[in-house]
């Protein structure tokens, strides 16, 4: 069991970020979704490390494996609890992987300690730039989405989660892109994660504004979305992060839902091991 310490919380008690460190090689560092822990990255972790990568997975905090303090579930905690595991680690020539919510860690991560330690980066359904809708943010998602979202998680959280997890991976009447056994495993480590991190989490890749941390992202950047993405819509995050990345590459995957890492897994593999081979 491998953990490194992120700080203490407001009662003065450590807290302990778990990780999984496989293979040697370059470091590849997988930041994980919402609302899972880094047993999400199963198929690209050992895909990685095979091909002659270090791969280091952690869990965030809140979930999974690491700590579970009552505070410190915005974005600038978050990026400090990454920059923790790189500088214990003393990790350099890294890629930065993020899928969903682990996007936003890679782009304040950098917008706010720069990228002396990164190689490259890549948005995995990532909430980047900036999910909300508001006036300087019209190709956002109107608020009443993440309001409903919060009511759900209110009224009967491990409903919610089973609701959630079939959008998240398209599930439908007539489609069935993964086994209910995905599902099951889903509802397990998502409804094990501390009620208060689900949610406070939940506000903050709403809510955060990540469009002045992507204009200092100067690194090769890789952009990866599925167009039938119902739970990060393409249109509001993959696409606009390509563009304001000027040197970002864009691979659409058609008909993928937001849970591809799953769903799309090959292609992800392949993709992620292009792209940290170069």
């Amino acid at each position: 069991m491998a953990y490194i310490k992120a700080g203490n919380d407001t009662t003065g008690h450590p807290v302990n970020i778990f990780y999984e460190d496989w293979g040697q090689g370059a470091p590849v560092v997988l930041i994980h979704g919402w609302p899972l822990d880094h047993t999400m990255w199963e198929h690209q972790a050992i895909a990685l490390a095979k091909a002659g990568m270090r791969v280091i997975a952690y869990d965030r905090r809140g979930f999974g494996r690491s700590s579970r303090p009552w505070t410190g579930y915005d974005y600038d905690t978050l990026a400090a609890d990454l920059n923790a595991l790189l500088e214990e680690l003393d990790l350099n020539q890294v890629t930065l992987v993020g899928f969903s919510m682990g996007g936003g860690e890679i782009a304040r991560y950098i917008g706010t300690y720069g990228d002396a330690r990164i190689a490259r980066v890549a948005f995995v359904g990532a909430v980047t730039p900036f999910m909300l809708k508001t006036d300087n943010n019209p190709e956002g998602v109107p608020q009443k989405v993440f309001d409903g979202m919060m009511d759900g998680m209110k009224k009967d959280r491990f409903d919610f989660l089973q609701t959630f997890a079939k959008s998240f991976y398209g599930v439908g009447m007539i489609s069935h892109p993964v086994s209910q056994a995905v599902l099951d495993w889903n509802f397990t480590v998502a409804s094990l994660a501390a009620p208060n991190a689900t949610r406070d989490c939940a506000v903050a890749f709403s809510s955060t504004d990540f469009r002045a941390d992507l204009a200092e992202i100067k690194v090769p950047t890789l952009v990866i979305h599925g167009d039938a993405d119902a739970t990060v819509p393409f249109e509001a995050s993959g696409e606009r992060t390509a563009k304001m990345i000027p040197q970002a590459e864009l691979k659409v995957y058609k008909g993928a839902p937001h849970g591809l890492f799953f769903t799309d897994k090959d292609q992800l593999t392949t993709d992620l091991l292009s792209f940290v081979g170069r």
